[in-house]
């Protein structure tokens, strides 16, 4: 009877074990994906009389903390949603609960019928204040 206890133990065990291991990373996986961005953008567009399209904006943090590096991408779209051109641009520093300006000159845009927005690289930290 002590061997049969013995022998199913590490079983047991085993079996445990994976399914915590797994509940942890559903866990982690389910709190990832329903992560809402911690930014808002709004945007206008002046097509003007150029050939490059100018996307002027402001990126408002609604985070607890400071976003520092941030990088605004702007795309132009045609109509099935293909990017036709896009830019990058260095916002700098948002602080917690502030905005800031960007403008974002898209090359070859002209033709698009939508354009895209959106907050490419950040990171959070703390903005030095002098």
């Amino acid at each position: 009877m002590l061997w049969c206890y013995s022998m199913m133990r590490p079983r047991l065990l085993r079996r445990w074990l994976s399914g915590v291991v797994f509940l942890a990373v559903l866990s982690i996986t389910l709190s990832a994906a329903g992560q809402a961005s911690p930014f808002r953008i709004t945007h206008s567009i002046d097509r003007g009389t150029q050939a490059q399209v100018t996307v002027t904006g402001r990126v408002f943090n609604e985070a607890r903390a400071d976003a520092i590096d941030v990088y605004v991408t702007a795309e132009a779209l045609d109509g099935g949603g293909k990017i036709l051109a896009s830019e990058v641009s260095y916002v700098g520093t948002v602080n917690a609960g502030a905005s800031t300006v960007f403008v974002i000159k898209v090359p070859s845009a002209r033709t698009a019928a939508t354009s895209r927005v959106i907050v490419t690289s950040f990171r959070f930290g703390y903005a030095s204040q002098s």
